[in-house]
């Protein structure tokens, strides 16, 4: 039976490896932007923070005994970050569709909206991996 400072130390790793996650996906939207529009920059980013989430989750937060292979592993985690990818965008391009009048910047309304549509993510990851991805 888990501690509860193990689950407490396993809801910190996720959340600073989530934060690494979503630096890779917030920066490199920023890098895709120079080439593409808005909306396929944030799908592009997102399979940077997918790829950088999955990697860190496995080795540092979810490494208890395995009752799936890392190939399991890898389609469930893609699955819930793909309602993810739904989620970011939605929230991303509705925020945008709001700040944008009001900001004035383009590219500050961007990053704001981009932000708000990751962290709209957040909970529902966490549960989601805890009891399906990793827990196969």
């Amino acid at each position: 039976m888990r501690s509860a400072i193990d689950s407490r130390r396993e809801i910190l790793l996720f959340v600073l490896v989530g934060g690494i996650a979503a630096l890779a996906n917030f920066g490199s939207r920023f890098l895709f932007s120079v080439f593409v529009g808005f909306d396929t920059a944030v799908v592009l980013a997102f399979f940077v923070g997918l790829t950088t989430a999955f990697l860190l989750n496995r080795a540092f937060v979810f490494v208890g005994a395995r009752a799936t292979s890392w190939h399991a592993e890898a389609i469930r985690f893609t699955i819930v970050n793909l309602v993810g990818l739904l989620l970011t965008l939605g929230v991303s391009l509705l925020a945008l569709r709001h700040l944008q009048p009001g900001v004035g910047d383009v590219r500050a309304a961007e990053a704001i909206a981009h932000f708000a549509g990751i962290a709209a993510t957040v909970v529902g990851s966490y549960i989601a991996h805890k009891f399906w991805t990793f827990n196969g």
